[in-house]
């Protein structure tokens, strides 16, 4: 299945409609929908986080943290509640993703501002 495909499928809007799909779960469960959006925060943290280290900007390493930080407790908190594990509509891959690319963008973000607070030493 290419990706194309997968992009343009219908997505269903309830379980009963999935069933007729031959769609063995609900593919936009509230539960996924928040553990997505995490692991974009996340992700957004990580690709700011490491501009922000290549060209120390010191408000890229802050939004970087913050969006870092934000990402990873929403990670955190959505598999502390989840019910169940993988596949069973809960978003437990996406929140596991946030909590380690949270934890990687807020580590980008804490480097490049330690980075840019260097002293010069004189001589």
């Amino acid at each position: 299945m290419s990706l194309l495909l997968a992009l343009a499928s219908p997505v269903c809007t309830s379980a009963a409609e999935c069933a007729g799909q031959g769609v063995d779960t609900f593919l936009g469960t509230p539960e996924r929908i928040w553990a997505s959006v995490a692991a974009l925060v996340a992700v957004g943290s990580t690709i700011i986080g490491w501009l922000a280290l290549r060209n120390a900007g010191r408000w890229k390493a802050l939004t970087a943290l913050t969006l870092g930080i934000v990402g990873a407790l929403n990670g955190a908190v959505k598999l502390a509640i989840a019910d169940g594990g993988l596949g069973t509509g809960n978003g437990v891959f996406g929140a596991a993703m946030a909590l380690a690319l949270g934890l990687l963008g807020a580590l980008l973000g804490r480097l490049a501002l330690t980075r840019g607070r260097r002293p010069e030493m004189s001589r």
